[in-house]
C-alpha cells in the first residue's frame, strides 16, 4: 500500500477500544440525518433537556423526535437520564449529547464547514 493510500485507511483502533470500525461508522450514518443532527446540536448548545423541550425548540412532533432519540441513544451519541424532581410526581427523561456525540460534531461536520470557508475564502 502506498504512503497516499495509508492516509485513507481507518486509524487503528485503541487496544482498549469498546467499539469496531462499524460502531464507528454507524455513529457518522445517524447523524447524517437533519432532524438528528439538530437535537444532538441542541443537546450540546444547552446541555441536558427533556423531550418535550427539544420538540418545542426543534419543533419536531413528539412521536418523531422519540423515534430519533432512540436511533442517538442506540449508537451511543445521546444518553436518558431518568431522575425524580424535587417537588414533583414521577419519575422525568432528560436527555444529553455524550462526548463522543461532541468530538463527532466537532471534527465530523463542522471541521468539514470550516475547511470549506477556508477553501472558499482562499479561492475567492
Amino acid at each position: 500500500m502506498s504512503e497516499a493510500d495509508d492516509r485513507y485507511a481507518p486509524p487503528p483502533l485503541p487496544g482498549e477500544s469498546l467499539l469496531d470500525l462499524d460502531d464507528y461508522l454507524a455513529m457518522q450514518r445517524v447523524i447524517g440525518d437533519s432532524t438528528r443532527y439538530r437535537i444532538l446540536t441542541a443537546l450540546l448548545r444547552n446541555g441536558e433537556s427533556s423531550a418535550s423541550a427539544l420538540a418545542d425548540a426543534l419543533d419536531v412532533p413528539s412521536n418523531r423526535l422519540h423515534y430519533h432519540l432512540d436511533t442517538l441513544q442506540d449508537v451511543g451519541l445521546v444518553q436518558n437520564r431518568k431522575r425524580k424532581d424535587r417537588g414533583e410526581n414521577g419519575v422525568h427523561s432528560y436527555y444529553v449529547a455524550t462526548g463522543l456525540a461532541e468530538t463527532l460534531l466537532e471534527h465530523g461536520v463542522a471541521e468539514l464547514i470550516s475547511r470549506e470557508r477556508e477553501l472558499l475564502d482562499r479561492y475567492a
